[in-house]
């Protein structure tokens, strides 16, 4: 919520909370076309990453993907896609090029 306030979205941005209403197949992709990888999308960071120790997996891009839709969890966020641009994670860098974007 922190990042959504600093990026003073505008009114008609639209936002989905990922917790109640899942990610869908079709958005996945839409994201991992904009981006490098699935991986990319992925957190390392969950709780479940650690729980379910992926770390001493290998794991192949379908695998990232189908843990992202498996459980919310694993989706790095915030994710903003905004003109068909993507910004993955929460890191000051990738904060401040999402608000340049949005505010131009």
């Amino acid at each position: 919520m922190r990042i959504i306030d600093e990026l003073n979205l505008p009114d008609n941005f639209q936002l989905q909370d990922i917790k109640n209403e899942a990610i869908t197949t079709n958005q996945i992709e839409e994201m991992r076309a904009l981006t490098e990888s699935y991986e990319s999308l992925f957190s390392k960071r969950a709780r479940l990453y650690k729980e379910l120790n992926l770390k001493n997996k290998s794991l192949f891009e379908e695998d990232y993907k189908n843990y992202i839709l498996e459980h919310y969890t694993f989706l790095k966020r915030p994710v903003i896609l905004f003109k068909n641009q993507i910004f993955i994670g929460n890191s000051k860098k990738v904060v401040e090029a999402a608000k340049k974007a949005i505010h131009v």
